[in-house]
């Protein structure tokens, strides 16, 4: 019976290395969060034109009950975005209003992902709005799996993230896979011509001080109302600030010799002529015009530049999905020599929770052992106890394996509770025989009376703890994926703890003590 009970703990320990894990399972919120990001510089106008064109085609799906969206930076800045990326929040109706009530819910999400991608101009990422913010302030970013590319060097480490997007796309289960927008913003340079300056025998300081005025604006003074004050900026009108013929002909007033010293002479903006006026030139015959794609963003983590990839997880769980890429993106992604990867999203706050649960769970199980230790006063009988610990380790991980749940925090937490729960049927048996032999009945005697007499109370424990779960185990509301594991443990824990313990520890407490016996025999 004892070598049994020990191979069906290693079938389940090597059972529950082969099972997927999660941070903590994926809360069914019943509304989604679409992600919509669009080319950089788009203006707030097209934007918002965009948006609404987008909400119409979401409107159409019969399960959608209302959209609405949030588009760039808010008053109070606690989450700035520009006008090309908005959070359109995709409220659903109650199932029973559904067309077809039965429908899965990522049935749902993939119908609400081929309507947005039906809008061209945008990218989309499909979460929910509390998994989205819980996401990005815990994580930094909004989905589920992150890879973080460092380095210094803009372009290489774009190359490296795109080699690693086109990984991740291949790997089962990855879904919204996107790289972040680095580029794409529209960006003029004026490269100033130095040999035509010196010829003109201009100071580039003169130069810049025109174009910071024109284009961005320079105070002049202040306008006062009652106590509050206001800055009067000059500059260019937008219609002549965004035409980069009329920047060209912004006049450069000329240096006067005057008693050898250089003056400035006093000029007006002429925006119809291409020549400039005496003493003037116009600012296109000294600076070359550029209008290119540049950076749209750069972004920094512990004050190094990074480029992010991002990836959604639908199907499998997220352990086994990163396994899986690192693999993938160690044998096909060339990361250079300064540049460097790691991993962020949910994943990360997986890992860190296994950190941490190393340390509380044998915390957790030596406060017990020392518990039992101080309430029998012997080493013997509280280990003996204490292995109805592993032998409910295996009704929970097989009641998870056969719920096809993988292992998760909320999971790690039912643990530690049936860890406790587990030892109770131990105590009440032991401490019956104990009493037995101490009241003069033999040991064979004292192990099948006290198993018996106490089959009742132990079966009544049991029962009640888990029936006591039932509910959390079968329950569909809110909250109810965070339940489900937990509960699931604990009923399978203590199911296979009460059987073994009935089976089991009788058995090994006749062993043990039998080999006392005959010692102190022998040393008679």
């Amino acid at each position: 019976v004892a070598a049994a009970a020990v191979i069906l703990v290693m079938l389940c320990l090597l059972l529950a290395s082969r099972m997927g894990s999660e941070f903590i399972p994926r809360l069914d919120e019943g509304d989604f969060a679409l992600h919509a990001l669009r080319i950089p510089g788009t203006s707030l106008t097209q934007a918002v034109e965009m948006q609404r064109t987008l909400e119409a085609k979401l409107g159409q799906i019969p399960e959608v009950k209302e959209i609405f969206t949030k588009l760039g930076t808010a008053e109070i800045a606690t989450d700035p975005m520009p006008p090309s990326v908005a959070d359109c929040f995709i409220m659903i109706k109650p199932r029973k209003d559904w067309p077809n009530p039965d429908m899965p819910k990522s049935e749902l999400a993939d119908k609400v992902m081929a309507a947005a991608k039906s809008v061209p101009g945008n990218n989309y990422e499909l979460l929910q709005p509390i998994e989205m913010r819980f996401n990005e302030l815990i994580a930094g970013v909004r989905s589920d799996v992150a890879v973080k590319v460092f380095g210094d060097q803009m372009e290489v480490m774009e190359e490296t993230a795109g080699q690693i997007e086109d990984v991740l796309k291949q790997v089962p289960g990855a879904v919204d896979v996107k790289l972040e927008q680095t580029t794409g913003l529209p960006v003029l340079t004026i490269a100033i011509n130095r040999p035509m300056l010196a010829r003109y025998g201009l100071n580039i300081a003169d130069v810049q001080e025109v174009i910071e005025i024109a284009i961005g604006g320079k105070e002049a003074g202040q306008i006062f109302e009652g106590d509050r004050r206001f800055a009067i900026l000059v500059r260019l009108p937008e219609k002549l600030r965004t035409d980069l013929e009329a920047l060209k002909r912004l006049p450069i007033p000329l240096p006067q010799k005057a008693d050898n010293d250089a003056k400035l002479t006093r000029i007006a903006y002429q925006p119809k002529s291409s020549v400039a006026t005496a003493g003037t030139i116009p600012l296109g015959e000294l600076a070359e015009f550029t209008l290119a794609p540049g950076p749209n963003q750069i972004s920094r983590e512990n004050a190094k530049r990074r480029v992010v990839v991002t990836a959604n997880v639908r199907g499998r769980d997220i352990a086994s999905f990163v396994g899986e890429a690192q693999k993938r993106i160690a044998e096909e992604v060339t990361v250079q020599p300064g540049y460097w990867i790691s991993w962020g999203g949910q994943f990360e706050n997986l890992i860190s929770a296994s950190q941490r649960l190393k340390i509380v769970v044998p915390v957790a199980l030596l406060l017990i052992l020392i518990l039992l230790f101080s309430a029998f006063g012997s080493v013997k009988d509280a280990l003996l106890i204490f292995t109805g610990v592993p032998m409910a380790l295996t009704g929970g991980i097989i009641a998870l394996w056969l719920r096809d749940i993988p292992l998760s925090i909320s999971a790690a937490v039912g643990f530690i509770a049936l860890s406790g729960v587990a030892v109770l049927n131990g105590v009440v048996m032991i401490s019956f025989i104990r009493k037995l032999i101490e009241d003069g009945m033999g040991l064979d005697a004292a192990i099948l009376s006290g198993s018996l007499t106490r089959l009742r109370p132990v079966l009544m424990t049991a029962l009640v703890a888990s029936l006591g779960f039932v509910p959390m185990a079968l329950a569909t509301g809110p909250g109810a994926e965070v339940q489900r594991p937990l509960a699931t443990v604990v009923i399978g824990g203590i199911l296979s703890s009460t059987l073994l313990t009935l089976l089991v520890l009788p058995a090994l407490y006749r062993m043990f003590n039998r080999v006392v016996a005959s010692k102190k025999e022998v040393t008679v």
